[in-house]
Formats: C-alpha cells, sequence, structure tokens
C-alpha cells in the first residue's frame, strides 16, 4: 500500500514543476497555464509541505508595481489558507532575452547590474515569505564558443555576484542562505560551475563562503555521468548541503526531468538511505526539504500532473520505507561489518600517532602481508544484493 505524504515529510515543489505547460523547443503548449491559488490548494490536499518559486513563476517580468502587489497578496493569502511554507526561492536569470549571455557573467556590463539588482529585490521578498535557502542556478552562465568569454574575469564577476549578494543578506539581517545549483550544459552548451565538485571549489574563494553552499539536483549530476549520491554526500560531508532537487534521469542524454525514482531507481535508493538514514558512522545529515524539481509528462492532461506530484512523493515513501527496512536488517549490519564500512571511519593514523611512530611500526610496512591481505573478500556484491532485495521488497 503506497504511504500518504504528510507535511511531516517536508515535500516541496517547484512552481515552474506542475506548472509546466509542456512547451520546449520542438513544441508549443500542450497545457493551459496553471491558476496560482489552484496550484497552491491541490499541493496542500495532496500533502506537500512547501513550494518554491522563481520570481516569474509568479510575478510577470513585466508586471507593472499594482499588478505584482496584487499577484503577491493572492500568494500570501493563499500560503496563510492552505498552511503551505515557502522553504526556498530562486530568481529567473534565464528566460528574457536580457539574458541571453547571462545573467552575472554577461559580456554587457548594464546586464549584470540589472541581474544584480533583480535578485536583490526578490531577497526581499524571499525574507519577507519566511525562505531559508536562496536557490542560484546559473543556467546562462556559460558559452558556446571557448573564445567568447574572458574565462578569468567570467569567475571574478561570478564571484562578484555571489558575494554581493551574500553581503547584502547579512547587511540586511535575512536568516537566509545560498545555494548553487550546478549543472554541466543546457541550455548553455557549457554551463559555469557544471558539477558539484565545481562549485565547492569555487566557494572556497569567497568571502562569504560561510552562507554559500550547493543545491545538487539528480538529473544535473546523472546526465554528465556523475554519481548523484556521491555529490550529496560530499556537499554534506563539506557541510554544504543546504538544499536538494530530486527527479529522475536516464544517464547521458538531454535534461529529462522526470519523476523521482523513475529514471535510476538504484541510485534513488541510495540517495534515500543517505537522506533519511545518514551515514553509517554517522556525522552531518541533511535536515532541509525533499524538493521535487521535475516536468510532468508533455503527454499528460492535467489529471496527470496530479498524478505525477503524487508519484514524486509515493516513490521518495517507499523507497524510505525500503532504505530504512535494509539499514535495520540484522542480515544487513552484518555485511557492512564483513565489508569493512565501519572499518573505513577508523582513522588510519591512531590517536596521537605521529609519523616518526607509522615509521617506526614494522606491521605496518615491512612487516605487512600485502599478499595475504589482498586476498581479504569485501564481499561488496553480497552487500549490494541485500540493498537490491530490500529494494524490490524481496525481504521483509
Amino acid at each position: 500500500m503506497t504511504p500518504t505524504p504528510t507535511a511531516a515529510d517536508k515535500f516541496s515543489f517547484g512552481l515552474w514543476t506542475v506548472g509546466w505547460t509542456g512547451r520546449d523547443q520542438f513544441g508549443e503548449a500542450v497545457r493551459a497555464d496553471l491558476d496560482l491559488v489552484k496550484a497552491l490548494n491541490k499541493l496542500a490536499e495532496l500533502g506537500a509541505y512547501g513550494i518554491t518559486f522563481h520570481d516569474n513563476d509568479v510575478v510577470p517580468f513585466d508586471a507593472t508595481p499594482a499588478e505584482r502587489e496584487a499577484i503577491l497578496k493572492t500568494l500570501t493569502d493563499t500560503l496563510a489558507s492552505t498552511g503551505l511554507a515557502v522553504p526556498m526561492v530562486t530568481t529567473n536569470l534565464f528566460s528574457h532575452p536580457v539574458f541571453k549571455d547571462g545573467g552575472f557573467t554577461s559580456n554587457d556590463r548594464s546586464v549584470r547590474r540589472f541581474a544584480l539588482r533583480k535578485v536583490l529585490e526578490n531577497l526581499d521578498l524571499a525574507a519577507s515569505l519566511g525562505a531559508e535557502t536562496f536557490v542560484m542556478w546559473g543556467g546562462r552562465e556559460g558559452s558556446e564558443y571557448d573564445g567568447s568569454k574572458d574565462l578569468s574575469a567570467a569567475f571574478d564577476r561570478m564571484r562578484e555576484g555571489i558575494d554581493t549578494t551574500a553581503a547584502y543578506i547579512k547587511e540586511q539581517g535575512y536568516n537566509l542562505k545560498i545555494a548553487i545549483e550546478p549543472k554541466p550544459n543546457e541550455p548553455r552548451g557549457d554551463i559555469f560551475l557544471p558539477t558539484v565538485g565545481h562549485a565547492l571549489a569555487f566557494i572556497e574563494t569567497l568571502e562569504h563562503k560561510d552562507i554559500v553552499g550547493v543545491n545538487p539536483e539528480t538529473g544535473h549530476e546523472q546526465m554528465a555521468g556523475l554519481n548523484y549520491t556521491h555529490g550529496i554526500a560530499q556537499a554534506l560531508w563539506a557541510g554544504k548541503l543546504f538544499h536538494i532537487d530530486l527527479n529522475g534521469q536516464r544517464s547521458i542524454k538531454y535534461d529529462q526531468d522526470l519523476v523521482f525514482g523513475h529514471g535510476d531507481l538504484t541510485s534513488a535508493f541510495f540517495t534515500v538511505d543517505l537522506v533519511e538514514n545518514g551515514f553509517p558512522s554517522g556525522g552531518n545529515k541533511y535536515e532541509g526539504p525533499r524538493h521535487f524539481d521535475y516536468k510532468p509528462s508533455r503527454t499528460d492532461s492535467y489529471a496527470g500532473v496530479w498524478e505525477s506530484a503524487k508519484a514524486n512523493m509515493a516513490m521518495y515513501l517507499l523507497l524510505k520505507e525500503r532504505a530504512q527496512a535494509f539499514r535495520a536488517d540484522a542480515e544487513v549490519q552484518e555485511a557492512l561489518k564483513a565489508s569493512g564500512i565501519y572499518e573505513l571511519a577508523e582513522p588510519t593514523l591512531a590517536s596521537g600517532e605521529t609519523l616518526a611512530d607509522l615509521k617506526a611500526d614494522k606491521t605496518a610496512f615491512e612487516d605487512f602481508d600485502a599478499n595475504a591481505a589482498g586476498e581479504r573478500d569485501f564481499a561488496f556484491i553480497r552487500l549490494n544484493q541485500l540493498a537490491l532485495e530490500h529494494l524490490m521488497g524481496a525481504r521483509g
């Protein structure tokens, strides 16, 4: 039986997900625009905890001040009536033609100044709605031609933009953190900060790096052939996993944005295992929203859209049940020990041991029997089989 989601599960949806009309590069919209009030009421009815949005998902780019005020009143009134939270807000610096060469890294200085002001305006809105995370996806920050950018200057401008934004957050006293969302390509041929690793390295150069982390997305890592679970694990280990985007992807191709678990199901299982159960030996644990950033199939009507929203939450909860059963299984715990999983958490050097002590320890090198150690059976296949049996519901 499929579990029923509740607000306690902390499921959130971007308004651009259920509100996607199906328009793409090769075809027109197949669904009418979704009314804001209807979207919020339906998500609340289905058990969602919160919604997220780009500024222009709610307020049109060219809205007048009066129109903006009216729309935001509708938003806040509906949030109040539904009880939905707004844990994350982001800014659209990619749709309008003005951003065709990027926002923070456009070769046109006036565009960069406009982009920065647009972000600052949206930070005020995010703070007023109680958001805790401000995501920055640099969808147009990149190039198609290597010679079209002074790449050093581009990274300078990216750093300037994010540091200025972070400084504003601190200046205003907002309870916000910035999360960079990496993606390797699409819509640009190559996007700056394409992976979690690139973003983490970049963050270390920032003046205000204490409030800047990452927002990894399943498909964005997998479309580069990378391991999403490893990506969020490194960010979590570094204390920089501020938000996550969940969806489905099938290998290296365009960004599919499938329902979570409808792509690489095994990877989805281990993602949920990490998010819900944490590292086997403890350490940092993710406490933020379980956010879905997907696109309902273009082949479906709005009935299918709401089925897809339900499917995301159902898949996560089913995987959560199986991941918890996996960790609680005594046979799995024995397999974890046999595989050396817990041994990996033991420091290689003993407490207080110096390099001189290590060099003096003949059992570590001179008398170490590498041939015997090389015969150790780590039994990783058995461990993975147990995981897959739990994933498939073949074990209690």
